[in-house]
């Protein structure tokens, strides 16, 4: 039983990867946990049992919505947005009503938000938002999270860096080097297609695909995901942090590094370089889409590093080798 003194924590998407990280990182710091989710013990179309959850709750962590390890067919599309922006204004909801409010709520979001980017970080004051599909998705879910006054409430949104773990975007990128196909990844032309077209109320961007000249020097922000439990330990425990926080090592890398930092780490001597139009290919046979591979993210933890937060895995090749010893430590 819920005791007085015991501190409790609502988490909606305990189920992923991160979600189940978070949860055990916030049962060992004390917390009950409430669980909110289709097949959870609090359900989303239980909007009764959603407020009783969050009321009286100390934080709240949102990190549902449909996985974006899939193609963007225009059901997958409209999934990702509703799933993200449908949760959020039900949390929202659901705090607005409460009468006891929690003092905390971190809610997703992904530093996919910035543009594509190759002449300078993006920071959270100085960041330009981009356009297209991904980008109308993050605007979207930070604004049913930013809306409206929730007055005994801090909100964040925690934007995401690729997150390095035992997830799809790690598995991923691990696959590609153990099969050789670990060399740099090239954009450049491909066949048009309306797949990263925008989305919502307010579309942006083209019609069609963008591209650019990029020699395999496109940005790649990560983060590893001791690093995000971290942040959000100490984003709760740091009543000045709110709003927009990126969620990224301080040290980025680019295309070639990671990709010949995956071969040495995995042990593959060799990995074919892929130029766009290969890579389309070969994400639609994998289910999955380019822009993961392509597209420049360029992002700097302003917020956190001017905070005081210290990264646990800043360095990208120490991170990937301690994710890759933890995989095969479980098999």
């Amino acid at each position: 039983m819920e005791t007085r003194e015991q501190p409790v924590a609502v988490i909606a998407g305990a189920s992923g990867f991160i979600g189940r990280a978070v949860g055990d990182a916030l049962v060992a710091d004390g917390y009950r946990l409430r669980l909110v989710g289709r097949s959870s013990e609090i359900p989303w179309s239980d909007p009764h049992a959603l407020r009783a959850a969050v009321d009286g709750a100390d934080i709240v962590v949102n990190l549902a919505g449909k996985s974006v390890d899939c193609r963007y067919t225009d059901s997958n599309r409209r999934e990702i947005l509703d799933s993200r922006v449908r949760t959020t204004r039900a949390l929202h909801s659901a705090i607005a009503e409460a009468g006891r409010p929690p003092r905390l709520w971190l809610n997703a979001s992904t530093a996919t938000i910035y543009r594509h980017e190759m002449e300078r970080p993006n920071t959270e004051s100085t960041g330009e938002i981009g356009t297209g599909f991904s980008v109308d998705v993050a605007t979207a879910w930070e604004r049913a999270l930013f809306d409206g006054s929730l007055p005994g409430t801090r909100r964040a949104a925690l934007r995401m860096a690729i997150v390095l773990g035992d997830g799809p975007a790690t598995r991923m990128l691990f696959a590609l080097a153990r099969t050789g196909l670990g060399g740099t990844q090239f954009d450049g032309w491909c066949p048009p297609h309306r797949r990263d077209r925008g989305i919502g109320e307010h579309p942006t961007g083209p019609d069609r695909a963008a591209w650019y000249r990029t020699h395999g020097r496109q940005k790649f922000s990560w983060i590893h995901l001791d690093d995000v439990v971290g942040a959000i330990r100490f984003i709760r425990d740091d009543d000045r942090l709110e709003g927009p926080v990126n969620l990224a090592s301080p040290h980025p890398s680019d295309n070639r590094t990671l990709m010949r930092t995956l071969r040495r780490t995995v042990g593959a001597p060799i990995g074919v370089p892929a130029p766009r139009i290969a890579l389309e290919a070969g994400m639609w046979a994998m289910r999955s889409e380019a822009e993961l591979l392509v597209k420049s993210r360029w992002v700097i933890p302003e917020t956190l590093r001017d905070a005081g937060f210290t990264f646990a895995h800043p360095d990208l090749e120490a991170a990937l080798k301690d994710v890759h010893e933890r995989a095969g430590r479980r098999g």
